[in-house]
């Protein structure tokens, strides 16, 4: 069967968009062939900085014969006492068949006139030589560029094209402007190694012939490459190199023919803070840093870079990266030891200076707000007096670094820096890591903090972001959001989860609000609140269940569904709503939710015919004994009477193991209640009687709503 080569050659590609190039390829490729009934048998992705490419094996020859039904329009308007109409004979030529070819037949809206076609499958080629442009014009990314004269985008100029079938050219031709790309089969190979064109005889000699020109395209087969290079210049250093994901991932895709080379810098810089020093190498220069051990946390005077050529060269590399790394290394070495030259606190004053945003004051403005939340949450927590002043110290310098000369140059360190000056200031422990930690997380890959000040800190600062950010009306929309507003709601769960605070979300959000709204002169708070309320209910809903892994009907019945009830107890206590979502999934896990599941929900279908509020959860105020007229009434209550003291009890002591095993023991109860030889009419002709039935209904309805909404609950 065929094998078909595409390659896009261009000019050098941004490191992310070879990824992102990659994964969309080898997404909507396979998706457009299936579309045209061309499942190949394997198909590969490849991407350097200067080209595309794919690798497709097993194509069919051509689309299979096929059998295709029309349907056309009703049968009374295609014909009239038995002869076609115009609309009979405009779908028949539509179509391309006689007018005999067409077919009456019966469908649930009536009869409807069919045609059957034989549909011949086209050549593989044909088919190939359309998608070409859709494959390659059909990627998105960001800062897409126009070349020459011509109204092609890309993100960088396409200057040669390769696509084969087997060993036949495909014809394919990109027209820009007055630019014609055609394709060919020449490549290109290494730009130093290799600079003369690269002839593929036929697609399945692409591999052999790009690395023959010093050109490996697979980039799982570089990334490797450059993990066991990396890994054997730090064992001769006697050293050791964390494989950083990102950065090993952005040079995998900034070379064609990886090479590491060794560098040295003047031990003189390992007195600076180990971060400068990486940040530094990693993010900047995208070097790898040497550690002793693995550990990582202390330097050897040495780095390992990728170069993209001759590893002949690589002494003349190595001088010219050591030149670059000594200046970049002197800069942080100035600016460490100036900024030590004052205590942290000294630089608060100059965040009067900076500007948070246009319309939410200083940098300054904001520590102070930041203070304040950090001190309502304190305050929420009952923490010790001890832990209440590292928190609000740590709160009043959490920002204090951003003004430093290191922190200007290498914005990265906001934070890491923070902690380092404040220790060198004096300030405790708890304080300085704090400063750190309230940051946390800053990527997917961090963890969470783990003090308390810092978590307490971090809340605060996100808080006050989200209330700002709200309050002058900027809510993130679809794929849009500047402010990063989706991730710091989500820190502020996933932080409050972890370190398991008690604290009231709905509370804080209501007074951050009315003190937004006094200090910037604005309208409403109530609204304010509401709209930060919502925002978090979807943070909390997807969080359950994309992080958590609760099924989405567990969900809907913890946080209910337009029921301000559930709402604002889920904000209220945030542990509470995580643990009873946790709760019912690992019931519905382990079969015990199927067997409540029957009984409490016919009693909720029932209750709902009732007045009862859903907050009662009382039988001795509600209902009345004397009504009785079976014994099933009485059981029943009496087993109401037993669930009281499961769902009185504060979230620290409620067992809600114990509520389903009572609600479970019910069950027989509830069944002889409605089906058994003492059964009871619910909907007695009585109005008291039946009002006493409906609140025993309404009752169990509400102790097993303490858990969560039945009724939203599917049957497993």
């Amino acid at each position: 069967m065929p094998e078909f080569l595409l390659e896009v050659g261009t000019e050098e590609l941004p490191a992310d968009f070879v990824d992102s190039a990659i994964t969309q390829w080898l997404s909507r490729i396979p998706q457009s062939l299936d579309e045209q009934l061309l499942t190949p048998e394997a198909l590969a992705v490849y991407g350097t900085p200067r080209r595309l490419a794919v690798l497709i094996k097993g194509l069919p020859q051509r689309q299979p014969d096929r059998e295709e039904e029309i349907k056309g329009p009703p049968a009374k308007a295609a014909f009239k006492e038995g002869k076609p109409t115009k609309a009979a004979e405009g779908f028949a030529r539509k179509q391309g068949v006689a007018l005999d070819a067409l077919e009456v037949r019966d469908t649930d809206k009536g009869e409807f006139v069919f045609v059957v076609k034989q549909i011949s499958g086209y050549p593989c080629t044909e088919i190939l030589t359309e998608l070409i442009p859709q494959w390659i014009f059909g990627l998105e990314g960001r800062r897409f560029m126009r070349w020459g004269d011509g109204d092609l985008r890309f993100p960088r100029p396409i200057r040669w094209l390769v696509a084969l079938l087997n060993d036949a050219l495909l014809p394919v031709e990109l027209l820009n402007g007055s630019e014609m790309i055609k394709s060919d089969r020449n490549s290109c190979g290494h730009r130093i190694l290799n600079p003369e064109p690269v002839e593929i005889p036929q697609a399945s000699d692409y591999l052999d012939c790009l690395r023959h020109a010093y050109v490996e395209v697979s980039p799982d087969e570089r990334r490797r490459q450059i993990q066991e290079q990396v890994t054997a210049a730090a064992k001769k250093l006697v050293g050791h190199v964390p494989m950083y994901s990102d950065l090993l991932q952005e040079v995998t895709n900034l070379v064609e023919w990886p090479i590491a080379v060794v560098g040295k810098f003047d031990s003189q810089f390992l007195s600076l803070p180990v971060e400068v020093v990486e940040t530094v190498m990693i993010t900047h220069q995208r070097y790898f840093p040497v550690f002793k051990n693995d550990q990582a946390s202390e330097l050897i005077p040495y780095f390992i870079t990728i170069g993209n050529g001759d590893s002949a060269k690589s002494e003349i590399i190595s001088a010219g990266n050591e030149r670059v790394i000594k200046a970049r290394l002197a800069d942080g070495q100035f600016f460490y030891q100036a900024d030590l030259k004052s205590s942290l606190e000294s630089y608060l004053p100059e965040l009067e200076k900076v500007t948070l945003q246009e319309d939410l004051g200083s940098v300054r403005q904001k520590v102070a707000r930041i203070e304040k939340i950090a001190a309502q949450i304190a305050e929420q927590l009952a923490v010790s007096d001890t832990a209440g002043t590292d928190i609000l110290r740590a709160a009043l310098l959490c920002k204090a670094d951003l003004v430093t000369q290191m922190v200007y140059e290498f914005p990265e360190l906001q934070g890491v820096m923070g902690q380092k000056y404040a220790a060198a200031s004096g300030e405790s422990e708890a304080v300085a890591e704090a400063i750190f930690e309230h940051y946390l997380p800053r990527g997917a890959s961090d963890s969470l903090p783990q003090t308390l000040a810092g978590q307490v800190v971090g809340l605060a600062d996100r808080l006050d972001t989200l209330v700002s950010i709200f309050g002058l009306g900027m809510l993130p929309t679809g794929s849009s959001d500047p402010f990063a507003l989706r991730r710091a709601a989500n820190a502020v769960v996933n932080i409050t989860w972890e370190a398991d605070l008690l604290i009231n979300l709905n509370q804080l959000l209501q007074d951050i609000a009315v003190d937004f709204v006094e200090t910037f002169a604005r309208n409403d708070s109530s609204s304010l609140a509401k709209s930060l309320q919502e925002f978090f209910l979807q943070r909390i809903r997807t969080l359950l269940q994309e992080e958590q892994e609760i099924d989405y009907d567990l969900v809907n019945a913890v946080l209910g569904e337009n029921d301000p009830e559930y709402q604002h107890r889920a904000l209220t206590n945030l542990l509470d709503t995580r643990d009873r979502a946790l709760f019912l999934q690992s019931i519905r896990d382990n079969g015990t939710l199927g067997e409540i599941y029957e009984t409490v929900n016919r009693s909720t279908r029932l209750a709902a015919q009732g007045d009862l509020d859903t907050a009662q959860l009382e039988p001795a105020a509600l209902v009345s004994t004397e009504l009785f007229q079976k014994s099933s009434e009485q059981a029943l209550y009496d087993a109401l009477v037993k669930l009281v003291p499961q769902t009185q009890t504060s979230r620290e002591e409620r067992d809600y193991q114990k509520l389903v095993a009572a609600i479970s023991e019910i069950a027989p109860t509830v069944s002889e209640f409605f089906d058994g030889t003492e059964s009871v009419l619910v909907m007695d002709p009585n109005p008291e009687i039946r009002r006493n039935r409906l609140n025993l209904l309404g009752l169990l309805r509400n102790h097993a709503r303490v858990i969560g909404d039945f009724g939203l609950i599917v049957k497993s």
